[in-house]
């Protein structure tokens, strides 16, 4: 087999292509979550905790000014942005939380599908009829 044929042979299998568009909808479900968390969560919560923007939470490492804006002082040398962790924490958070419930309907839903009715076992092979009526009659 060439390796044309067997590339082709595995890029239409069926978990190669699942496998691919598991990955591009997740890469969009990740940036609707990156977007929820930015742009609605937050922001409440940065409100509720007075105003704060964790975002841009920082200590200088390397004796930039603390007042200066993240990107600034990331210029002038090194910072230790925990803020920004704070933020990417929150939003693997809120991922992961919304894959769990995800899952967990979709477990519900094959739950909930009813059971295939029992299939009528197959007939016995010519053989054992043959050695069944054998055994009948020795019986007798």
């Amino acid at each position: 087999m060439s390796m044309m044929q067997e590339f082709r042979a595995f890029a239409v299998k069926g978990n190669a292509v699942d496998l691919a568009v598991g990955v591009i909808i997740g890469g969009a479900f990740g940036k609707i979550v990156d977007s929820i968390v930015g742009d609605l969560v937050m922001p409440v919560v940065g409100k509720l905790l007075g105003g704060l923007d964790f975002s841009a939470y920082y200590l200088p490492l390397a004796g930039q000014d603390l007042g200066l804006p993240l990107a600034e002082a990331r210029k002038l040398g090194a910072v230790f942005a925990y803020g920004n962790f704070i933020t990417i924490t929150v939003n693997f958070i809120l991922l992961a939380f919304i894959v769990f419930m995800m899952v967990k309907q979709i477990n519900r839903l094959k739950r909930d599908e009813p059971a295939p009715a029992p299939a009528e076992p197959p007939p016995p092979a010519e053989e054992v009829q043959l050695l069944r009526e054998i055994r009948d009659s020795l019986k007798r």
